[in-house]
């Protein structure tokens, strides 16, 4: 009888420290925004079948924020890693990681140049426009391919609206939604950023 107890008390000790780990871990969880900032979850169907999608970050996440559009301004161009690819050899583009600096330096995809969504203007020489009385004239701007950390990363589509909003034609813009977070999970190579 007393090994009966003794055994069910174990039971009951490793139930509740289940439990309490369990609760523990939910009141850790980082619910994250979906679709916009007010918006933290989405239901689907209604009443008693009513399903709430939320997101919890995940160690691969990378990043905070919210679901972007697939087309982030109107006239860009939406591309994965299979116009990625040839886009690394293709002489008259640029691949431009709108990351921060600190950012790029640790990882970017090869042959990236780094304009941080912060700070967009002062490389619009590089990425072929010129100034003229004041103004931007992107009449030779290049092909960019553009990417910051993922789906839910704001960075890149900022950067690529305030490009847009400085004369630089859309329709010369590529977006990588997939960014470093598709890159990376789907193991292809990576680099240091450099200069």
């Amino acid at each position: 009888m007393k090994i009966i107890k003794l055994i069910l008390s174990i039971f009951v000790l490793m139930l509740v420290s289940t439990t309490l780990n369990a609760q523990s871990a939910v009141e850790d969880v980082e619910y994250l925004d979906l679709f916009e900032y007010q918006d933290p979850t989405f239901i689907v169907g209604s009443g008693e079948d009513a399903l709430e999608i939320h997101r919890v970050m995940r160690p691969c996440g990378m990043n905070k924020g919210h679901l972007q559009p697939l087309i982030p301004a109107q006239g860009v161009t939406l591309v994965g890693e299979r116009e990625m690819l040839p886009a690394l050899n293709d002489k008259d583009a640029l691949i431009v990681d709108m990351r921060l600096e600190s950012e790029f330096f640790i990882q970017t995809i090869p042959g990236a140049i780094n304009v941080s969504y912060l700070d967009v203007e002062p490389h619009m020489d590089t990425l072929g426009c010129n100034k003229k009385g004041g103004k931007w004239d992107c009449s030779n701007a290049k092909k960019i391919y553009t990417f910051c950390n993922g789906p839910v990363c704001t960075k890149s589509p900022i950067g690529i609206r305030k490009l847009i909003s400085l004369g630089f034609p859309p329709q010369k813009i590529f977006y990588y939604r997939g960014g470093m977070l598709v890159w990376s999970a789907i193991g292809l190579t990576m680099v240091e950023g450099e200069f």
